[in-house]
């Protein structure tokens, strides 16, 4: 602080007033200098604190990225610190930097970026100094009401903060009178007002037309004209908002774009003063928090004292810490007395989510003392991390709290891991002293014998009796030879417990003296049901798959000597009408049933010939049998004179009608007249037949025709084609095309290309076209009937 003396009086004259006055101005503004000084220095180093220990930085990171955040959002350091301490924001990757914008831009987040807004920098600026003399919500409300009047027309403020039971408390107001206050002191949790429903939806509320916002709240004010207009803004303390800022204005029209975004500015430099008004620290805390930290100075383990700092609605936002001992260390590596004065959120940020928050709040509310479970967490002790396992323990002081973290030594430790791998495990120890007849079990030896704890141990001798009775021999004669010679025994046995048989198993070894003779015995059992079980059920599945097998094997026996019986093979070429014939049925190698593929060519009265290939769906008996009925009663059919269509019909009405038909069947009738070498045939959801002519293989047009067993009404059409000497005409099953995950017109193109390529043997054509189109592993079975008119003779 600096002064000027006044100009020196002759004796006896009268001092010079003015001068004087002038004097006292200056040293009145240099103290009001200084004093804003130490509060701005304040508020730097508490958001300086929270960067810290959000991030681990060190103090002079945490102030570049302060000013980095100042200048990316075009704010003042002051304003960037406010905003910082009523968010806690972790810092935003710094993008690069760009030309600083001409106008002035809306406050924001960290990181983010506003529309621009002129004008609005020297009252935001003046806010942020003004929240430096705030003490209280009332304090805040005046100072806001005295800042927004000649920028918004705000004629009052009002501040509600939200309570536990959902209902609102006004915690500061200005510019409304007292009976409107205590009106509206207490908002219960009710629909309807405009403040609460703002901080429900977490949104902004903007009332600028008083008739229709009339229909949806009731308005404060008495009467609600005294307001034309208003707005109620969330103010986010901390991630979330508790607390509701009301700006009424004495006359009407909307708020403009430019004044919300300077009202969303106010609330978030709101936020960090309404987060940092803490309780004033009385004469006898500061001289109770001196003697502890005389006391913690020379104290081992890590200990804290905290003082609650309330909110304005009475309750405990946060603690500052007034002592510490030198072995208690924050995230950052501050220690000890470095750690007065900081925010326990600032020590510790996740706090609140751990237990000990509620425990130090009971503390507080109840006086019992709290101690909560042991936690693992990492401490740098002479430049190395350790890992260390300690429990905190609250007792309060006065109204402080002091917390204590009690270290387990590596006994403990050491005890608790043994415990954990016991149940992990699911085992227990045990031991037996044979001189002093003692016998001592762990807790999970109790458990894992179903055995009540109350009732002790028993004596190794009598370990056999709790065995069931088939087991208790070789249990007993392990034991015999451990305690008669010292033989290790490991001994499986069975228990019979309230919650059924258990499978167990037990370990033991004798401890000898100087003679050879068992004086101790120590040893475990373990809890094997699980693993038994599962064994047992492995083994009965075992015998049901081989007791399937072998009924799926007897069953595919007696399927292929009926299907031979039923449908004999050809053991060379046939000669039927002209045509030289030959045919090849390959079962599925996959699988253990039989497929019901099947084929018929034979010479009817007259000198034509019939080829029948069709396919019924399943396998097994059941195919084998629905194959043999439509083989022999299709050939009865179109020998006595039926037509192919007419066939086909009679063929679907026997699969739905017949008691002992079940599914459904493709096939192919095809009737070869001789004289006019035309081959006329229908189909029934069969693929078509590949002619190959002069070298080129096409498929043959199909005509309508639905698979057998699928509808009552279906329609059948016929096809003919003239054939030529020299056309080879081949009939199949769809094992011969299909392949998994393939279209079945890829199948057909692959067929035409196999029969194109010419074959040195005509005789064994067959037998190589196979071999090209059928995989090593086959999923289906396979029927082909090969026809060929014979070339003329040169």
């Amino acid at each position: 602080m600096t002064s000027e003396p006044a100009v020196p009086a002759e004796s006896g004259a009268v001092p010079d007033v003015a001068a004087l006055s002038r004097v006292v101005a200056r040293q009145r503004a240099e103290m009001d200098r200084l004093h804003d000084l130490a509060a701005t220095s304040a508020v730097l180093e508490r958001a300086k604190g929270a960067v810290m220990a959000l991030t681990g930085c060190s103090p002079e990171a945490a102030y570049e990225e302060l000013l980095h955040r100042a200048k990316t959002a075009d704010r003042t350091l002051l304003e960037e610190c406010w905003i910082t301490l009523g968010t806690l924001a972790a810092p935003q990757p710094r993008p690069p930097q760009k030309q600083r914008p001409a106008a002035r831009t809306a406050v924001a987040a960290p990181g983010q970026e506003q529309p621009a807004v002129p004008d609005d920098a020297p009252t935001l600026a003046r806010l942020g100094h003004a929240l430096l003399r705030v003490h209280s919500a009332q304090g805040l409300a005046a100072v806001l009401l005295e800042q927004l009047g000649p920028h918004v027309d705000a004629t009052a403020i009002m501040l509600y903060h939200r309570l536990p039971a959902g209902g609102l408390e006004l915690i500061g107001h200005a510019g409304v009178d007292d009976r409107v206050a205590t009106q509206w002191h207490h908002i219960p949790p009710l629909s309807g007002v405009a403040a609460r429903d703002a901080l429900q939806a977490q949104e902004e509320r903007w009332l600028e037309d008083l008739a229709e916002a009339r229909k949806s709240y009731v308005l404060i004010g008495d009467p609600p004209e005294r307001w034309p207009s208003r707005a109620w803004l969330p103010v986010p303390v901390g991630d979330r908002s508790d607390v509701v800022l009301g700006v009424l204005r004495g006359r009407t029209g909307p708020f403009t774009e430019r004044d919300r975004e300077h009202l969303r500015a106010v609330a978030r430099l709101c936020a960090g003063r309404l987060r940092s008004l803490d309780a004033p620290r009385a004469a006898s805390a500061d001289t109770t928090a001196d003697v502890v930290q005389g006391v913690f100075d020379t104290l081992p383990g890590a200990a804290l004292l905290l003082a609650p700092l309330f909110s304005a609605t009475g309750e405990v936002e946060d603690f500052r810490i007034d002592a510490a001992t030198p072995q208690a260390v924050d995230t950052v590596g501050r220690t000890g007395r470095e750690l007065v004065g900081l925010r326990l959120l600032e020590f510790r940020p996740s706090v609140t989510e751990e237990p000990l928050w509620q425990g130090c709040l009971r503390v507080l509310a109840t006086g019992e003392p709290y101690e909560g479970a042991p936690l693992a967490h990492r401490v740098v002790a002479g430049g190395a991390a350790e890992l260390v396992t300690s429990a905190p323990r609250v007792a309060r002081l006065g109204g402080n709290l002091v917390v204590t973290w009690v270290r387990h030594d590596p006994s403990d430790r050491q005890e608790q891991r043994l415990a954990d791998v016991q149940r992990l495990g699911n085992l227990g120890w045990a031991n037996w002293n044979l001189v002093t007849h003692e016998a001592t079990w762990s807790a999970q030896a109790f458990t894992v014998l179903g055995r009540d704890p109350v009732r002790g141990p028993v004596r190794l001798a009598e370990l056999p009796s709790l065995a069931v009775p088939e087991d208790m021999p070789a249990l007993a004669a392990a034991v015999g030879q451990l305690l008669r010679h010292g033989q290790r025994f490991d001994v499986p046995f069975r228990v019979r417990t309230p919650d059924g048989i258990r499978h167990l198993r037990a370990v033991a070894e004798a401890v000898t003296d100087s003679s050879g003779t068992p004086v101790e015995v120590h040893g475990f059992v373990q809890d094997h049901t699980a693993r038994r079980n599962t064994e047992l059920a492995l083994i009965e599945s075992e015998r049901a798959m081989l007791t399937q097998h072998g009924v799926l094997q007897a069953e595919r026996a007696l399927a292929v000597r009926l299907q031979h019986a039923l449908l004999p093979l050809p053991r060379a070429p046939l000669t039927l009408a002209g045509l030289r014939v030959e045919v090849a049925y390959l079962p599925a190698q996959l699988g253990l049933s039989v497929g019901g593929d099947w084929f018929s060519a034979i010479e009817l009265p007259g000198g034509d010939a019939l080829f029948v290939v069709g396919d019924v769906a399943g396998h097994g008996i059941d195919a084998v049998a629905t194959m043999a009925q439509l083989r022999f009663t299709a050939k009865g059919m179109i020998s006595t004179g039926s037509s192919l269509t007419g066939a086909l019909a009679r063929l679907n009405r026997l699969l739905l009608h017949s008691r002992d038909t079940h599914g459904t069947a493709t096939l192919i009738l095809a009737r070869y007249r001789s004289e006019e070498r035309r081959l006329e045939w229908a189909q029934a959801g069969h693929p078509p037949p590949i002619l190959l002519r002069d070298g080129r293989a096409r498929p043959l047009e199909r005509p309508a025709g639905m698979l057998l067993g699928a509808g009552d009404a279906p329609h059948y059409e016929e096809a003919d084609c003239r054939l030529r000497p020299g056309d080879r005409l081949v009939l199949y099953t769809d094992g011969l095309i299909e392949r998994p995950g393939e279209s079945i017109d890829l199948g057909l193109e692959r067929l035409a290309a196999a029969l194109e390529v010419p074959v040195a043997d005509p005789s064994g054509a067959l037998a190589p076209l196979l071999t090209v189109l059928l995989d090593d592993e086959r999923r289906d079975d396979v029927c082909v009937v090969d026809i060929r008119l014979p070339a003329d003779p040169a």
